[in-house]
């Protein structure tokens, strides 16, 4: 098993210019099964042999699809989210970076009342190994496996999924999910979902400087996991009130410091990475095994 993506999973691409294009191709030549793509005016067309369709509405009731990944623009992105929640997709996930604030807590709201899951935006995706690639992850690197990973950072994922499978330990699921300051679901979500996951063994969580939610996922754990996680914060060196990457790591106030953040996953039972080398060893430590 895995979470929120499997190969049973029916993908629709909003946005097929450039990057919306390339990366249909690349889902599906990983296996994804990208059923059809949204491109106001090319309907009717097909994309590397995808179906391309004007709305989602329409994708949705042609191809039985439910999840979304999108490519729109900053600025129209929000209304392509909801556009998707309103076709009645289970899963958006949202690759575009900088959109509003303003526009992301409105959409955040309105996903609430109708119970659709948002991973990002401004994330690479997820992927559930030999499955399901949904965004723009290097599908290579990965292999099947009981760790579940879930990051603020794109590159930091691909970094510690890169070690872990050399090392022997595959991936159940692997999430990057965003660093603008408002996101869809969090690592409580997250955590919740690897928790019932009968194939995550343990689960490596990566976070940074930025808010207060991996104080969140801590007291979580310790209230309600009994899998291993394992942490590692970025952000050490950052300066006070300097936004570091992405638009969400930025030190704001009390808790949002890495020291803030260790404190609290260690207090709670958690172990935290000093570099991110040793992220595979605290990984052994709980699992045993690899190579």
């Amino acid at each position: 098993m895995s979470i929120l993506v499997d190969g049973s999973t029916r993908v629709v691409v909003q946005g097929l210019g450039r990057d919306g294009s390339f990366h249909a191709s690349q889902m599906k030549q990983y296996g994804t099964r990208v059923v059809g793509g949204v491109h106001p005016g090319r309907g009717g067309e097909l994309c590397d042999g995808i179906p391309v369709f004007n709305t989602v509405i329409d994708a949705v009731a042609e191809t039985a699809a439910d999840c979304c990944v999108t490519f729109v623009p900053a600025p129209h992105a929000a209304d392509a989210i909801l556009e998707s929640a309103s076709a009645g997709v289970r899963l958006v996930v949202a690759i575009t970076e900088g959109i509003p604030v303003r526009d992301m807590t409105r959409v955040v709201s309105e996903l609430g009342d109708r119970g659709t899951l948002l991973v990002g935006p401004n994330c690479p995706g997820l992927i559930s190994p030999g499955r399901a690639k949904v965004g723009i992850m290097p599908g290579r690197i990965f292999r099947q496996g009981p760790v579940g990973i879930v990051s603020r950072s794109g590159t930091l994922t691909y970094e510690v999924v890169n070690r872990l499978s050399e090392a022997g330990f595959g991936q159940s699921t692997a999430v990057g999910m965003g660093g603008d300051p408002v996101v869809g679901m969090s690592f409580v979500d997250y955590l919740e979902m690897f928790q019932e996951d009968p194939e995550t063994e343990a689960v490596v969580l990566v976070g940074e400087i930025g808010g207060t939610d991996e104080q969140d996922a801590a007291s979580f754990f310790r209230r309600h996991m009994s899998k291993p996680v394992i942490a590692y914060i970025v952000g050490r060196s950052a300066p006070s009130g300097k936004r570091m990457g992405h638009a969400g790591a930025i030190i704001s106030g009390a808790g949002s410091t890495v020291e803030d953040k260790i404190t609290m996953l260690r207090d709670n039972g958690i172990p935290v990475a000093g570099v991110i080398e040793e992220i595979v060893d605290l990984v052994r430590g709980k699992l045993g095994g690899g190579s």
